[in-house]
């Protein structure tokens, strides 16, 4: 072979010995944080929240750099896109303002709160989810799952919200329309927990955005890549989402590529730093 090529047997041997250059052994050491970022992700990380998490890690590298090594790595995002169902706002009840007006800023966790009802299928019929987000740091505050979309479905999920995060000041909850959040139990517990009313105007999707773009997350990170037999198995797999995945791992651009409890937990100590 060194014959055909025109190379002697030393320079040869010489070369197959030869250390792997810098470049290289870089390349090597980012595809194999890459993987295993994105295998920690649950599959689900594409190049840009990668590039982040490298970045926050000390690495400098460009977005286009991953996204070439996880194209030879064949590593892709297993995310799909569906279409959402909403609720049903038709029904005579009294509605709040919209006193949060699109107004997606909040300066600490415990200001405002947006709630949701989604649908999740299983082969034993719909599973509803019903998830309160706190608009600071995106974390999901509290959420029940059931087989019936009933004003019980978003009060179990406000009283979780309310035991797990103890709110000191008034909080604002808005939601949308929905004859569930108008019922006049869910605005008496409101009330009782000190909470002021803000929800949606009719027909405007854009008015609840930020808790409508987790259900599409977590729809699109879960609920379409799986087939979920019954109700119980579907409610096991979101507990291990949001709980483990979503509120205590994933990263958000909107938060400074942090999860939403690691934001949380920055904002206290910066307060505690203060005092």
């Amino acid at each position: 072979m060194c014959e055909v090529f025109g190379v002697s047997r030393s320079g040869y041997y010489a070369w197959l010995k030869r250390p792997k250059s810098e470049r290289k052994n870089r390349k090597e050491r980012l595809a194999k944080r890459i993987k295993q970022i994105f295998l920690e992700s649950r599959r689900l990380y594409g190049s840009p929240k990668i590039t982040q998490v490298l970045r926050s890690e000390g690495e400098k590298v460009s977005q286009k750099t991953v996204a070439r090594i996880m194209k030879e790595l064949g590593l892709r995002s297993r995310t799909v896109k569906k279409y959402k169902a909403t609720t049903n706002s038709n029904h005579s009840l009294p509605v709040q303002e919209n006193k949060l007006n699109q107004q997606f800023v909040a300066e600490a966790p415990n200001q405002v709160w947006m709630a949701d009802i989604t649908y999740i299928p299983t082969d034993e019929g719909w599973l509803y989810l019903a998830s309160i987000m706190d608009l600071y740091t995106r974390k999901i505050v509290g959420w029940y799952a059931d087989k019936q979309m009933t004003k019980a479905l978003v009060l179990q999920a406000l009283d979780r919200a309310y035991k797990q995060q103890r709110p000191a000041g008034n909080v604002l909850h808005h939601s949308d329309r929905g004859s569930q959040y108008a019922s006049s139990e869910y605005q008496e517990r409101l009330e009782q927990y000190g909470m002021n009313g803000s929800m949606s105007r009719k027909g405007n999707c854009y008015d609840n955005a930020c808790i409508e773009s987790f259900h599409s997350i977590i729809k699109r990170e879960l609920i379409y890549l799986e087939k979920f037999k019954t109700r119980e198995e579907a409610k096991k797999r979101i507990y291990e989402y949001i709980e483990f995945f979503y509120n205590r791992r994933r990263i958000h651009s909107s938060i400074g590529y942090l999860s939403p409890i690691e934001h949380e937990r920055m904002y206290y100590q910066s307060i505690k730093n203060a005092a």
